[in-house]
């Protein structure tokens, strides 16, 4: 690119092109959460705590065979990374599970 092209083009050699432009020459990622979407004021209600199967079943009062066996098949919230991979249970979304079912008397939809 010539002189005459870099001048006509707004990147002549004046020093830093970004300063130029008027963009900080800091990068963004993950030093600036910022410039990342927040879940709180979107609608979306938090997940709360990953927990393991062992803690869901404390927190429910029973075993991680009653959790595995009963209240996974009644819709128990849960990820399943892989196929064959250990479930993840988020606290927010298995209490408001329980309040859920509390309130239906026990029964699922």
């Amino acid at each position: 690119m010539t002189r005459r092209e870099r001048a006509l083009s707004g990147f002549a050699e004046r020093g830093n092109t970004l300063q130029i432009k008027g963009f900080p020459s800091a990068s963004y990622g993950q030093s600036c959460p910022q410039q990342y979407p927040q879940a709180t004021g979107c609608g979306n209600e938090p997940l709360g705590a990953p927990l393991s199967i062992r803690e869901v079943a404390q927190l429910i009062g029973c075993s991680a065979w009653t959790v595995r066996q009963s209240y996974l098949p009644q819709g128990l919230p849960h990820l399943r990374s892989g196929p064959r991979s250990k479930l993840i249970f988020f606290r927010d979304q298995i209490v408001r599970w329980i309040l859920e079912h509390q309130q239906k008397g026990g029964k699922h939809k």
